[in-house]
């Protein structure tokens, strides 16, 4: 390795990352791009993310970060914004795309391992102190089953499930009417009335994954964010099944995260008449509550992140990103 790890996969290494938006109004043309990266064993390209000064033997966090149904990987590069951190947080972040609308064992299983040992060889085991896999939606559900298998079981430091299912809880999200009855009071200036008291019920057929309460059998670190609008009528539990299986204490809030800046990306497929609290609104500032279970067996990590006045698909805003990648650091 030279003084300074500056080209790999055929990506010479730029800060700011590069394909990357603009702070509003993201082109079309940019988000379908298919990556800055072409993995040598199967040609498929993907983005690959790290700092640039890294300097021999320095330790990195990898993070493998997976897009959610009908999207591409590109939009969850800025959905989930990580790539912003990577020099400051000494971060390694592969963003693929799968063959189709869904990942799928038979078309990306393979890909997504290509990928890992990839980064694994290519970084050095040694260095990489830290993996997560991270998802939204299909992504999320995607990590969840990826992770029962041997090959993650073996390297897997935690998981960063963005709607995608809460470890322990029945429901991943809410029904499609859903107004959460979480005991949020709407921020000001939020772009939705308060949740009518009632709405939303637990046996209402919903969207994305339908039951998240089978535990896998061995430990990590487990962060959930989501928005508010698509809890359930019950609002976030105030315990963890996961944390209490890791040994954590009770939860407790910590101060709430405020944006002054929106994130990058939304669901703009969706026409006006089908946009809803759930989905298909824009990124817009605004702030999100943080829930911590501390002092987890093994310097584990849990957490719950809910983003006020939010749905399913406005991208994440920079300073909620930060506490979340402050939050997997934490983790050992």
């Amino acid at each position: 390795m030279n003084a300074q790890l500056t080209q790999v996969a055929g990506v010479t290494c730029t800060s700011p990352p590069p394909l990357h938006c603009p702070e509003a109004n993201c082109p079309r043309e940019l988000i379908a791009n298919p990556g800055n990266a072409v993995l040598p064993k199967s040609n498929r390209a993907f983005f690959l993310d790290y700092p640039c000064d890294l300097k021999p033997g320095e330790v990195v966090t990898f993070v493998l970060n997976l897009h959610g149904g009908g999207s591409i990987g590109n939009w969850q590069r800025h959905y989930f914004p990580i790539m912003d951190l990577k020099d400051k947080y000494r971060l390694v972040v592969a963003t693929p795309s799968a063959v189709k609308s869904l990942w799928s064992p038979e078309d990306d299983d393979a890909h997504l391992r290509n990928i890992v040992n990839f980064v694994f060889d290519r970084f050095g085991t040694k260095n990489i102190k830290a993996f997560w896999l991270a998802g939204h939606s299909d992504g999320g559900l995607t990590a969840n089953r990826l992770l029962r298998t041997e090959f993650y079981r073996n390297k897997l430091t935690g998981v960063v499930s963005l709607s995608g299912g809460r470890l322990g809880s029945p429901r991943a999200y809410a029904p499609r009417d859903a107004r959460s009855l979480y005991l949020l009071p709407s921020t000001q200036g939020s772009t939705l009335a308060p949740a009518a008291a009632g709405a939303g019920r637990a046996t209402e057929p919903g969207v994305g994954l339908s039951d998240a309460s089978n535990l896998p059998d061995y430990n990590f670190s487990h962060i959930y964010s989501s928005g508010e609008y698509e809890l359930t009528a019950a609002g976030l539990p105030d315990h963890s099944l996961w944390a209490q299986r890791l040994g954590c204490k009770a939860q407790t809030r910590r101060p709430d995260i405020v944006d002054t800046k929106a994130g990058y990306v939304w669901d703009a497929r969706l026409g006006t008449a089908k946009r809803s609290r759930m989905q298909g609104l824009k990124p817009r500032p605004g702030s999100a509550r943080v829930f911590v279970y501390p002092e987890c067996s093994d310097r584990h990590v849990v957490a719950d992140v809910i983003r006020l006045d939010k749905g399913h698909t406005e991208g994440l805003e920079p300073n909620v990103t930060e506490e979340i990648v402050k939050l997997m650091l934490a983790a050992k």
